[in-house]
């Protein structure tokens, strides 16, 4: 009958023993001495001159393991125990990474998931994060995404990398246009004595199509707030 009841109880047992939620004295947080007083001392400042100009506020936390707390749980909880952002405009966001586990998270709240949206906040991870964290510089890597956070909430950062045909930006997009209209209507026209109902072809389009290409970008789609934005499973 003990036995019956211990195995019943023991669920309970290992879900007390799972970690502590935290509570962050600091913008920047590492429990795991991974940096240095002075990459910390860095992060700070940087955060709090953020926080100080915009009232949005950025907390970093690195912990070595979650210890079987799910990701979403724990960086949930953690953003909502310690308040991060403001009551009346919910504009924080929680930078988390789980050293041990490989794990890594943006938790972003509601007032900024306009900028911060799950698309993005993974991309910042992906692609600013994750290859220095493959490489070992956790300092590096923590204070790129941080730079792409905050510029993604001035609406400065757009989560992809300039392709070759950006190069070329300060090119007038009038002239283009008048280009691309000239175009047009020269193939419609098809010529003196040119067979009828060709209507120009494709060529006008494939030219416009080389002229854009690469250069639209849909939305970035819904933004998921605290408990559902940023999620990125490993580095």
């Amino acid at each position: 009958m003990r036995k019956i009841f211990f195995l019943f109880l023991l669920p309970v047992i290992l879900l007390n023993a799972q970690v502590d939620i935290p509570v962050l004295k600091n913008y920047a947080n590492d429990f795991t001495n991974t940096l240095s007083g002075p990459e910390l001392g860095n992060l700070n400042s940087k955060l709090w001159r953020f926080d100080d100009s915009t009232s949005n506020q950025v907390v970093f936390l690195m912990i070595s393991s979650l210890q079987g707390y799910s990701l979403e749980s724990f960086t949930y909880e953690t953003a909502s125990k310690n308040q991060i952002g403001s009551k009346k405009n919910n504009n924080g966001v929680l930078f988390f990474v789980s050293k041990d586990d490989r794990k890594m998270r943006i938790e972003v709240g509601y007032g900024l998931e306009g900028v911060l949206t799950d698309a993005l906040t993974s991309s910042i991870q992906r692609n600013e994060v994750r290859p220095y964290f493959k490489q070992g510089d956790y300092y590096a890597g923590i204070s790129a995404g941080l730079n792409a956070i905050i510029s993604a909430s001035k609406g400065e950062y757009r989560g992809e990398r300039k392709d070759r045909d950006e190069k070329v930006e300060g090119f007038p997009f009038i002239f283009v246009l008048m280009l691309i209209i000239f175009l047009v209507s020269l193939f419609s026209k098809g010529g003196k004595g040119g067979r009828r109902g060709g209507g120009g072809g494709i060529l006008p389009w494939i030219i416009l199509g080389s002229m854009t290409g690469g250069k639209s970008r849909g939305g970035w789609g819904g933004g998921g707030g605290f408990g559902g934005s940023g999620g990125f499973g490993g580095f």
